[in-house]
């Protein structure tokens, strides 16, 4: 509670440059929890410091800005990134060959599942860039979509929470478990529609 206490202190004096820099740097895998910035974030407007929907807008930008560059550090640098300072800190060679190895077997869906993996956000989306096997285009979509899913939680988490601290915390340490059990429903929907065309199709085929 301590440093969420702390971001705020913050946030409240440099409203919302300061949330869209610190979430840029956590793309960079600066040592701050994404989620708990944008909770932060969204205790400002809680507050009165700042607007809760322009503050999601804000925290989707930094999210994804912050995710982007890092692609493009691997797509432009490629595997040479590494000698760099900014990464070779959080970029182990073991992790990134671990990771290239999930990459290729699952593809795009390890971006998705990379915004909801804190320790593995940042290796997964360098990863994505050097690995050539996704666009731009289509890694900001798949990021965009999951961001969509987590972003918006932990800003009207924060909001809600802003005026007891206490129970804020209690959600917050369960808000990856939230998280992720909606992943988990909207994978079963997607699934669900996908095997009901196929019977589909095979019914006008008969």
């Amino acid at each position: 509670m301590d440093f969420l206490q702390t971001l705020v202190s913050i946030f409240m004096q440099y409203g919302y440059f300061a949330v869209f820099g610190i979430l840029i740097l956590c793309g960079f895998g600066l040592p701050v929890p994404e989620d708990i910035s944008l909770t932060a974030g969204g205790v400002i407007a809680g507050l009165g410091y700042a607007n809760v929907h322009i503050m999601f807008f804000v925290g989707m930008a930094g999210v994804l800005l912050g995710d982007s560059f890092v692609f493009w550090l691997g797509s432009y640098y490629g595997e040479k990134a590494l000698t760099l300072p900014v990464l070779r800190t959080v970029l182990h060679p073991e992790r990134f060959d671990k990771v290239k190895e999930q990459f290729k077997k699952y593809g795009r869906w390890v971006v998705f599942f990379g915004r909801f993996m804190p320790g593995l956000r940042m290796p997964i989306f360098f990863t994505a860039g050097t690995s050539k096997q996704i666009s731009f285009i289509r890694f900001v979509l798949t990021d965009g979509f999951a961001a969509l899913i987590s972003v918006p939680i932990w800003v009207y988490l924060g909001y809600y929470g802003a005026h007891n601290f206490d129970e804020l915390m209690g959600w917050v340490r369960n808000g990856q478990t939230i998280i992720l059990s909606l992943v988990a429903v909207a994978i079963l929907v997607v699934a669900f529609y996908w095997w009901r065309r196929k019977n589909r199709e095979k019914r006008g085929e008969k």
